[in-house]
């Protein structure tokens, strides 16, 4: 099975994207919910978290396990990357969701001038600016720590009238930093959610990147470029939801993202 790994439910939208474009694929989501967020933690933590939740589902059978959460992808991809798999397995592969959204930049700005929406913790990471940096010199990056987003979509706030005072303030003070941003990366997984609000607020010619259709798009690419990978990975069109929390919590605030009840079990990473 593809692995899809998360700090808690943004990776829910990613994983739905993924399935829509690779229905055929059996994929295991895990939500390390127990001990989200992610967001505030130092980069070594987060790297042992995401570490132990990789080598989960490496336990479990995935070859390939998608970081589908902006924080781990920026504190511990790398790592996981460079040091761990070469000692694990070096066929097994771990892939993140920075990168793929940066690539897609270039053939989006025409003013060269991106702004980012995120959580505080991604933007403090400056992962965003550093891979833009590499691929687009010449693009300036403005960033917007959103602090009050995540709280709003997992209480099921965020279409609420009280949800627009949120959105349409750290909206205002993107565009402060830069009037001539042009894209807008929503550098969250959970911000999908937030498309009407963040709409409402946003010049009708200001292009919005959302994470899910990206990723998706890049994984089909990649499977293709990567037969040794891709015949690895099982056909039976199945989904397992996995949580470190409990499996109440995690369906009923699962329904929010899916717009489905699911079934899910819960297990123990130590």
């Amino acid at each position: 099975m593809i692995g899809i790994f998360d700090s808690g439910y943004g990776g829910l939208t990613i994983l739905e994207k993924i399935r829509t474009v690779l229905p055929e694929y059996d994929y295991i989501y895990l939500g390390d919910n127990a001990r989200t967020p992610y967001g505030t933690r130092s980069f070594d933590i987060v790297y042992h978290y995401t570490l132990q939740c990789v080598e989960k589902l490496f336990d479990l059978g995935c070859h390939l396990v998608i970081l589908a959460c902006n924080t781990a992808s920026a504190k511990a991809l790398r790592t996981i990357q460079q040091r761990d798999l070469p000692r694990i397995d070096a066929s097994r592969r771990v892939l993140g969701v920075i990168r793929p959204t940066v690539e897609a930049l270039g053939m989006l700005t025409r003013t060269r001038h991106v702004g980012l929406l995120a959580t505080p913790g991604t933007v403090q990471s400056e992962s965003y600016p550093i891979e833009i940096r590499k691929l687009f010199p010449d693009i300036t990056v403005s960033a917007e720590a959103c602090p009050m987003w995540v709280p709003l979509i997992e209480n099921n706030e965020h279409l609420s009238a009280g949800a627009d005072f949120f959105v349409e303030k750290n909206i205002r003070q993107l565009f402060g930093q830069d009037k001539n941003i042009d894209t807008i990366i929503l550098g969250c997984t959970h911000y999908p959610l937030l498309l009407p609000k963040i709409k409402k607020f946003v010049p009708k010619d200001i292009k919005l990147v959302a994470q899910g259709e990206i990723v998706a798009q890049s994984l089909a690419d990649y499977l293709l470029r990567h037969p040794e990978i891709e015949q690895t990975c099982s056909r039976n069109g199945q989904c397992t939801f996995l949580t470190t929390e409990s499996e109440e919590k995690f369906g009923a605030t699962a329904r929010i993202f899916l717009q489905k009840n699911i079934q899910v079990r819960h297990i123990h990473l130590q």
